[in-house]
């Protein structure tokens, strides 16, 4: 017996819709502060990876952000053109390192996540709440499909 699937719930009421424009709202909530930075969303994400732990090849960086190498060097590129990062070619990789003024933007960037606060009218408890439900999905949702663990420890 062929069982035909069934048309799909309108877009609205779909997971992926909510969380996809949901992550839209917020960097559009963060713009206002990351253009004063001179900032992209992307950007702001890479210099993140790099305030955790500097000095990391772009494969572990792309892992990290769920992203292709080939997708992240336009942007590391545009980065170190800005002077906010060099790139050191290895035999094997290349290596990203935060520069002085790169390190610095940090204290300049500060926390978005007020931002949020501010513009969503949650409390911090409440965003904290969703946040590891969020995660809790995307993890396993990668359980199962594979590609990407972004808390396993880096290989070197």
């Amino acid at each position: 017996m062929n069982r035909r699937p069934s048309a799909p719930p309108p877009l609205e009421h779909q997971l992926c819709y909510a969380v996809y424009s949901a992550g839209i709202a917020i960097q559009r909530a963060y713009k206002p502060l990351l253009d004063e930075l001179g900032l992209t969303y992307p950007q702001y994400l890479v210099l993140n990876v790099l305030w955790s732990q500097d000095g990391r090849p772009v494969g572990e960086i792309a892992e990290h952000l769920a992203l292709e190498p080939s997708t992240l060097t336009p942007l590391l590129q545009r980065l170190e053109a800005a002077g906010l990062v060099r790139r050191t070619k290895t035999a094997r990789q290349v290596i990203i390192e935060l520069t002085d003024e790169g390190a610095a933007m940090r204290e300049r960037a500060g926390c978005l996540g007020e931002a949020l606060l501010a513009a969503s009218g949650q409390t911090p408890a409440d965003l904290g709440d969703l946040n590891g439900k969020v995660r809790g999905l995307r993890d396993a949702l990668y359980a199962k499909i594979g590609r990407w663990a972004p808390d396993r420890p880096p290989v070197r």
